[in-house]
């Protein structure tokens, strides 16, 4: 059977239930499609069949119900660590090969993923156009004499062109969304902080995140469900819980004309207008105010971006290669980091920025609360040729409507909206306050003409761990599970939680009424024991699992243990490992300890 040009995570499981594809099948035709394109300049590392090998053979070894990617073929920008194969950041000179995966590919391939390549990039992540790589210009996926976008090229062009289901990009300044519109792609970008960017090469380590490019916004939020969660080695890394999607209150749009560029200008410009019509029509129909606002603060924060001292953090971050290695990076790529030596950008200038940032932040709170903003993703697109005769106005002007967003600690997905020409994507961008993800998604499913609970239902078919509230129990596709000992974040059984999907959400303990005892088992286990009187407050993990994994986990775990529902110390409960009383006559006591961590270290 031939495999469709288009691959979603969605039609990829529909197959593989069916006996209609295999994953060997997959990845072989995924290989041939990557020959076929080699001109376009989308690998760095392309895929081959004896890289993607050991991958396949351990889905043998993982459970369909319980590995939510399985099968799942996805791509990795070149600044993102794959265990065994060289990241380049686009510069050969600078390339090392990790021993260990990335903190998110580490996940996703937990869940079933197979990694089949990564992908070329704006040198060091340092570019929106696409072509500062010397590995080529990536071509767009439609129209090859238009830039791909960057930095992030060859992630979104692999996906568009039909060679995994997915791809990881990273955002600094656009970087995750800029692609998409150029490529007629979803570009879905967390919260700052929300996926791990351990093994990410940095540009701006306070603004960096990892990104995920798709075809619909339900596989976007697939592999959220996976890379999200705060990752214990990761000094960036917290706890941002999005929310089930649903409508916001309000959705902001700029208050008078915006600019357009480029030789597609005015193409753009119509393109925009419509969608802005699109927009009013859905939010008529479903009661949703629309207001226009003034988007200076945006517009002023974008600005400190690249005209402040934030350049200083990228040369902070690589400074030390370039000045080792002159003349080796790309030309415009060592001029712009050079840049953040300047002698400008000292520790008062820091300091003023820092400030200066906080009261914008403060201002697009008040503008953003129970709302979204809705700008153009790009304000116009280049050819190829026009970007290397001009690189530095023509990449300034793709950030245009994109810079200001991780300044501001806001979300972003970057969603089509119909093209600009023949051929010629055209996409906007919706943007809200951090804690609030859920609310760009319900407005991305409304002008796809979708509800939030549809995409939240379609993600979930397709093997997420959608999220969940007592409100939305009918949704609900999760568990909470409260971990005490060998399930925990550095211990031997860790990659179970992994193998079923589950994710780290944080640490908390139990109510002060529990006992811990060390089982005599090899190795040691621990058991918590309820006590009717007396008792500790016992440190725990809380991870969510899928509800599909949740019955083969329980069942597999030996007695004396057992999942039943322990009480937190703010009087909740929640399903989690506890032990049967009688185990404790022969177990020692270490309740005084009040954690498995002093009574077993992590490896």
């Amino acid at each position: 059977m031939s495999l469709a040009k288009e691959l979603t995570i969605s039609y990829l499981r529909d197959k593989y239930e069916a006996g209609a594809l295999s994953p060997q099948e997959v990845m072989a035709t995924i290989v041939d499609r990557s020959i076929a394109d080699a001109d376009m300049n989308i690998w760095i590392t392309p895929p081959t069949m004896d890289a993607i090998q050991p991958y396949l053979d351990r889905l043998a070894s993982l459970s369909k119900a319980d590995a939510p990617l399985w099968g799942i073929p996805f791509a990795i920008k070149d600044n993102i660590d794959l265990a065994g194969v060289p990241t380049t950041a686009g510069c050969a000179e600078y390339a090392f090969t990790p021993d260990e995966h990335a903190g998110v590919v580490e996940r996703l391939i937990a869940a079933g993923a197979i990694p089949v390549g990564k992908t070329n990039l704006d040198q060091f992540a340092t570019g929106l156009v696409g072509t500062r790589s010397p590995y080529g210009d990536a071509h767009n996926a439609l129209r090859p004499e238009l830039i791909s976008g960057g930095s992030s090229s060859g992630s979104a062009v692999s996906v568009a062109r039909g060679q995994v289901a997915f791809s990881l990009g990273t955002d600094t300044a656009g970087s995750g969304r800029v692609p998409a519109a150029l490529n007629r792609l979803v570009g879905y970008k967390p919260s700052l902080g929300a996926w791990p960017t351990k093994g990410v090469v940095p540009a701006c380590a306070s603004l960096d995140c990892v990104t995920v490019f798709a075809h619909t916004l339900a596989d976007a939020l697939v592999v959220d469900s996976v890379a999200r969660g705060v990752h214990a080695e990761d000094p960036w890394s917290r706890s941002v819980v999005r929310k089930p999607s649903g409508l916001p209150e309000r959705v902001c749009l700029p208050a008078g004309d915006l600019g357009f560029y480029g030789p597609y200008a005015s193409e753009y410009r119509a393109a925009w207008e419509q969608a802005v019509s699109r927009l009013q029509e859905v939010c008529l129909r479903d009661g949703v105010q629309i207001v226009e606002i003034d988007v200076t603060v945006f517009a002023q924060a974008a600005a400190i971006l690249y005209e402040g001292p934030w350049v200083a953090e990228r040369w902070a971050a690589l400074g030390s290669f370039i000045e080792a290695n002159p003349g080796v990076a790309y030309l415009v790529t060592e001029q712009i980091l050079r840049s953040g030596a300047a002698s400008e950008y000292d520790a008062a200038s820091v300091f003023v920025a820092m400030h200066k940032l906080q009261q914008y932040k403060l201002e697009a709170r008040k503008l953003l609360q129970d709302a979204v903003l809705v700008m153009p993703t790009c304000g116009g697109t280049w050819t190829r040729e026009q970007v290397l005769a001009d690189p530095i106005s023509t990449n300034r002007d793709m950030g245009r409507y994109t810079n200001h967003c991780n300044l501001l600690d806001l979300c972003a997905v970057a969603v089509p909206a119909g093209d600009a020409a023949p051929e010629t994507p055209f996409g906007i961008t919706l943007f809200a306050l951090a804690e609030e993800e859920g609310m760009i998604c319900g407005a991305a499913a409304l002008l796809a003409g979708s509800d939030a609970a549809a995409v939240e239902v379609a993600a979930a078919s397709a093997g997420a761990k959608a999220s969940s509230s007592a409100d939305s129990a009918a949704l609900a596709q999760t568990t909470l599970v409260a971990v005490c000992g060998l399930h925990m974040r550095g211990y031997p059984l860790e990659k179970q939680m992994q193998g079923c999907g589950a994710r780290f959400i944080r640490e908390d303990e139990s109510a002060a009424k529990y006992s811990l005892v060390k089982l005599p088992t090899s190795p040691a286990k621990p058991g918590m024991i309820k006590q009717q009187q007396g008792g500790a407050a016992i440190q725990l993990e809380i991870w969510e699992m899928p509800l599909e994994a949740f019955g083969g986990f329980t069942a597999a775990i030996p007695a004396p243990l057992g999942i039943g529902k322990v009480e937190l110390r703010d009087g909740t409960e929640v399903p989690g490992f506890v032990c049967e009383a009688y185990a404790a006559a022969g177990a020692e006591d270490v309740t005084a300890l009040r954690s498995w961590r002093n009574v077993v270290p992590p490896l």
